[in-house]
This record gives structure tokens, C-alpha cells and sequence, in this order.
């Protein structure tokens, strides 16, 4: 994904880590409205997909809004197998309203 913005997460595997890259493009319009591109690059898949929006902000804040999502209902969430940093407990991606109480930690108290 060319021109996106980048997050390493860190998955537990074993005695290490493996990345778990997500990436977001920054909104385009295509015809009337405007899209922003996601991915989520698990070590065995990749989940992608495009949010649209009336406008750039729009479209950006739904992706965020999906990788949040998407990432709170992974098996590697639910097994507790998945971070940030070091210093941040959750991810840093917000999640739709009716998400809310999914959120943990850092997650909960700042998003």
C-alpha cells in the first residue's frame, strides 16, 4: 500500500514476536466520495479493505474506526496475544460506539 501510514503491533508467538503491520492510505477521492484504503498484515493472512466517506476526514476515521474493530475481534486479541508498546495497553485504534466496552486499558481511558 503506497502513501500509508504505518503501525507495527507485536503478536506473541511462542517465546518471541512477530510483526502484525497495519496500514491505512491517506483518503482519495473516486468519483463523489472519498476512500481510505486498510490492511492488517497477520503473519498467515491479510485483511484489507477500503472506507468511504462524504469527505477525507470522513473516510479516515471510518478505517480507524475498522482496524479497531477488526483487531478486537481477532482470535490473537481474544487470546491475549496481541500489543502495542510497551507503555500502552490496547492498540490505539478507536472502535464504533457499540465497541466501546471492548476497550481496555489505555484504549478505554483515551480513546
Amino acid at each position: 500500500m503506497s502513501n500509508a501510514m504505518q503501525r507495527i503491533l507485536k503478536l506473541r508467538d511462542g517465546a518471541g514476536f512477530v510483526d502484525v503491520t497495519v496500514g491505512i492510505s491517506w483518503p482519495e477521492q473516486r468519483e463523489n466520495s472519498w476512500f481510505s484504503d486498510w490492511t492488517i498484515g497477520w503473519p498467515d493472512r491479510e485483511r484489507k479493505g477500503s472506507a468511504g466517506g462524504a469527505d477525507a476526514i470522513q473516510a479516515l476515521l471510518v478505517a480507524l474506526n475498522i482496524v479497531g474493530t477488526e483487531l478486537h475481534c481477532s482470535a490473537e486479541h481474544q487470546a491475549g496475544r496481541l500489543s502495542w508498546a510497551d507503555d500502552w495497553s490496547g492498540y490505539g485504534f478507536p472502535v464504533p460506539n457499540g465497541m466501546r466496552d471492548a476497550l481496555k486499558g489505555d484504549d478505554a481511558r483515551y480513546l
